[in-house]
């Protein structure tokens, strides 16, 4: 998924030299996964092997994509759970009891922000607190026009949520039901549609983060360690310029627990050389290439413990962060669904000057019933 086919051929290059078996890698744009899952489950036309992000695994599981893998496992020790991170099989790979994937690269959101910048501005640290980021992304977006504090991609269903968490809240209410009705959500919407009103962030929904941190438009903002790789391609001569933080926090620090995984088609006629990719893909050596050529996280024990990964400063920050993280409820199509009607809610209001009480009690009128069960 995403734009990282070119880099994934790299990697399993030498799969096929080793077993002889080719691998067609065919990389699509995120918007365009679901469109591409209904007519694949449609046409029962899938591939053999599939990225799932963990936001999806419940949509795919449920619309029978996906082979179940128990059987599997005891003929392929390196797919075993107790390889991986804890904390990352399990909740990030069953459904309903059942394996469903493997887990493929882990992902947390972290604060990156550009030191330089913010030691100009006299911002001696970065920001700890969500009150203090308000602040200080406000005497950032006061350098000039055209100047921002800190970027809200409109895109992201996780940021509000990670808020939420920060006061000490859920999204879910104590039987695994959505829940948009409490006091730490209103503060969230308050802290999201707040740095809008501040003018502390960029309107523009094609603005790119990449960019707009490297040039300094945006110096700050959230996102995974993917980014990192993204920023020192693009500048490396800003090394030294920036850094990452864990989140911050108010009444918590808790973050998004993200990533992917790698499934089966369901009616794969190629199991066994799928099963070996897999195996593949989860070898230390592999995970710790990928980090390398594409900077997304292992989720693999070993690979983690590598000198690669351990020697790094960044590591050692996304480290303290998945030690709290938490993932977004698994509900039927969070990114088409939930997810979605809570960006259009608070998107009409920072952005439309929607009425804030409507939006919510659409937002909530949208999302009745819906829940992890």
């Amino acid at each position: 998924m995403g734009d990282s086919g070119t880099n994934f051929d790299k990697l399993v290059a030498p799969f096929t030299d080793e077993t002889g078996v080719e691998v067609d890698v065919v990389a699509i744009p995120w918007d365009g996964i679901d469109e591409r899952l209904t007519t694949a489950v449609a046409s029962g036309d899938g591939p053999d092997v599939l990225q799932v992000g963990l936001s999806k695994l419940r949509t795919f599981a449920d619309a029978g994509a996906l082979m179940p893998l128990d059987d599997a496992l005891a003929d392929h020790p390196a797919l075993a759970a107790t390889n991986f991170a804890d904390g990352v099989a399990g909740d990030a790979t069953a459904v309903d009891g059942k394996t469903v994937a493997i887990p493929w690269v882990a992902d947390t959101r972290v604060l990156f922000y550009r030191s330089d910048i913010l030691t100009e501005a006299g911002i001696d640290a970065p920001p700890a607190t969500w009150d203090e980021l308000r602040a200080d992304a406000a005497t950032l977006a006061a350098r000039g026009e055209g100047q921002y504090g800190y970027y809200i991609p409109q895109w992201d269903s996780a940021l509000p949520v990670i808020m939420t968490w920060a006061q000490g809240g859920d999204i879910l209410d104590a039987d695994g039901a959505i829940d948009f009705d409490t006091p730490q959500f209103e503060a969230a919407v308050d802290l999201y549609t707040g740095l809008y009103a501040d003018g502390s962030v960029p309107v523009n929904g094609d603005f790119d983060q990449t960019q707009g941190f490297v040039t300094g438009v945006a110096p700050m903002l959230i996102s995974g360690p993917y980014l990192a790789k993204s920023i020192s391609d693009a500048a490396p001569d800003l090394e030294g310029d920036w850094s990452v933080t864990t989140v911050p926090t108010a009444k918590a620090g808790t973050s998004l627990f993200a990533g992917s995984s790698m499934a089966l088609w369901k009616d794969t006629a190629q199991k066994d050389q799928a099963l070996d990719l897999l195996e593949f893909l989860s070898d230390p050596a592999t995970q710790v290439d990928w980090y390398t050529i594409n900077g997304e996280l292992p989720t693999v024990k070993a690979a983690l413990d590598d000198p690669t990964l351990t020697g790094d400063p960044l590591v050692a920050v996304y480290s303290e962060q998945l030690a709290d993280a938490a993932v977004l409820p698994l509900v039927p199509n969070w990114d088409g669904g939930t997810g979605a009607d809570l960006l259009t809610a608070l998107n009409s209001i920072a952005l439309q000057g929607a009425d804030r009480d409507e939006a919510l009690a659409t937002l909530r009128e949208s999302t009745a019933g819906v829940s992890i069960g």
